[in-house]
């Protein structure tokens, strides 16, 4: 995550090198060891570091840094002629180089050259099968392609072996919700909730596929990872707040009204509703009254 300082300190060296202030190199090394993506402005700057013979030998060793950097960034830009020449650079410089070759299957992919690119990664992954970015690679291309059930494959077999990446639990679990397969969903979650406890979106996604999926234990579970999103959230959670009220109107239902605590819970959910309304959108608040009276808590 990028601090505030970083943040300015980006911020200041992009102005001054759009400006003709210098600076250029020291920009592309912040952006790269940020690990951001500014491909536009890395591909501008980049190019005019590189197409200068003089400052291009002044970079040392870190010419070659620069010229996969920018080939990075012209893939982004779709500028393909650009990093097909980067890369050529590159592959009379490190014959026989991974590094290389995976940015030679990421211009195969960018070319729509899929069969190419495919047979590329899997070469790269017989040669590192722990490869986290080539086999994430597979699962984007997979979804570029439109086949988001050997995503699905893909994923799956990614978090085999690496379990405790959660951007892929998170990817997987929307993936699913997509193709309404609700359980799957929902075991992502759990997994997510259990390696990061404390993030509330986690829970919040959660209780959404149980309250989707319905059922008195579902509903039940549903509330309680609302009322957990509140209370991780300092009780500002507007959706949270509203999903502790929908799962009470519906446990209503199913049981005839016969659980009071849950009108209690969902009373207390009502008015941090209203107040927050109230401050924020006191135009709707009327809408919010008429919405909560269908509920019949």
């Amino acid at each position: 995550m990028v601090s505030k300082t970083e943040e300015s300190q980006l911020q200041q060296l992009e102005n001054q090198v759009e400006n003709g202030g210098g600076g250029a190199w020291e920009y592309l090394s912040l952006v790269r060891k940020l690990k951001l993506r500014r491909s536009d402005k890395v591909l501008k700057h980049g190019l005019t570091l590189l197409n200068d013979p003089k400052k291009r030998s002044a970079l040392g060793p870190d010419e070659w840094t620069l010229y996969e950097q920018v080939a990075i960034a012209a893939l982004d830009c779709q500028c393909l002629d650009v990093a097909k020449d980067c890369i050529k650079v590159l592959q009379k410089k490190f014959q026989d180089s991974k590094r290389v070759g995976r940015l030679e299957a990421l211009l195969l992919e960018a070319k729509g050259s899929w069969a190419e690119a495919e047979k590329a990664y899997s070469s790269l992954l017989e040669d590192n099968p722990l490869d986290q970015v080539i086999s994430m690679r597979r699962v984007a291309m997979a979804k570029a392609r439109g086949d988001i059930l050997a995503a699905i494959d893909w994923l799956n077999k990614y978090l085999e072996i690496f379990m405790a990446d959660h951007d892929a639990w998170r990817e997987l679990a929307e993936i699913y919700v997509s193709l309404q397969m609700y359980k799957q969903a929902a075991f992502c979650y759990e997994e997510l909730i259990l390696s990061q406890p404390m993030i509330p979106l986690h829970h919040l996604a959660y209780a959404d596929v149980l309250y989707t999926i319905g059922g008195i234990e579902n509903l039940q579970t549903a509330k309680k990872y609302y009322a957990s999103t509140i209370e991780l959230t300092g009780g500002k959670n507007v959706r949270a707040l509203f999903g502790v009220c929908l799962c009470t109107s519906a446990i209503g239902q199913l049981t005839k009204g016969r659980n009071n605590e849950d009108k209690e819970i969902s009373g207390l959910a009502a008015k941090a509703l209203e107040k927050d309304y109230k401050q924020n959108s006191p135009e709707k608040v009327d809408l919010l009254a008429s919405t909560l009276k269908t509920l019949k808590l």
